[in-house]
């Protein structure tokens, strides 16, 4: 790999390192990706490997298809969900996908996820939407529901996918892993707060 991209992947082993040290991606599942500066490139996490254990090494350069430039082993295949976000919003240089417990079990309402914290209000610039997508991955058949949510906010922060879980999206990958707790954090305030709503206290 280009030398020049090694602190970027390094950015990236850590966002998987907080990730699963947060609880917000367990096993093998889950996918990280940061921008190629200047070129219609990304570095995607390989398949089936862990947050937990994150080498530089275990990322692939593919472009926005999915087709990969170089490396070892096959890309995630979310990569094509990873590469229309980067088609569709320049400022996204990475994003974080999790299947964070919290999350996935909000998004299961398929309502939109509200900024019921004045945390979430201050560093999130709109109510995260929740996609309701019939299948395991965001296939292309599906990338109409995301091209409709970024054209109408390409600063979005970050949705739900129903019954999957959380994508986040952010300057750097630290940045995009920090959106990814607060996206997991304010899903499981608005769980708890429901749960209270109905308590006689």
């Amino acid at each position: 790999m280009d030398e020049k991209l090694i602190p970027i992947c390094e950015q990236l082993v850590e966002a998987c390192k907080r990730a699963y040290a947060r609880g917000i991606q367990m096993n093998s599942g889950g996918n990280v990706s940061a921008r190629v500066p200047g070129q219609d490139l990304m570095i995607v996490k390989a398949s089936g490997s862990s947050f937990a254990d994150a080498t530089v090494d275990g990322f692939v350069i593919t472009d926005f298809d999915g087709n990969k430039v170089s490396g070892e082993g096959k890309p995630t295949r979310e990569a094509l969900l990873h590469g229309l976000i980067y088609r569709l919003c320049p400022n996204v240089n990475a994003v974080v996908h999790t299947h964070a417990p919290w999350s996935i079990a909000y998004s299961s309402s398929k309502k939109p996820l509200k900024r019921i914290t004045w945390h979430s209000q201050l560093k999130m610039n709109a109510d995260l939407p929740t996609l309701d997508v019939p299948a395991p991955m965001v296939k292309p058949e599906y990338f109409y529901m995301v091209e409709e949510i970024l054209k109408e906010n390409p600063e979005l922060p970050g949705f739900l996918l129903v019954d999957h879980g959380l994508v986040a999206m952010g300057k750097d990958a630290i940045n995009a892993e920090h959106t990814a707790q607060l996206i997991e954090e304010t899903a499981e305030v608005s769980i708890l707060r429901a749960a209270v709503a109905r308590l006689d206290l």
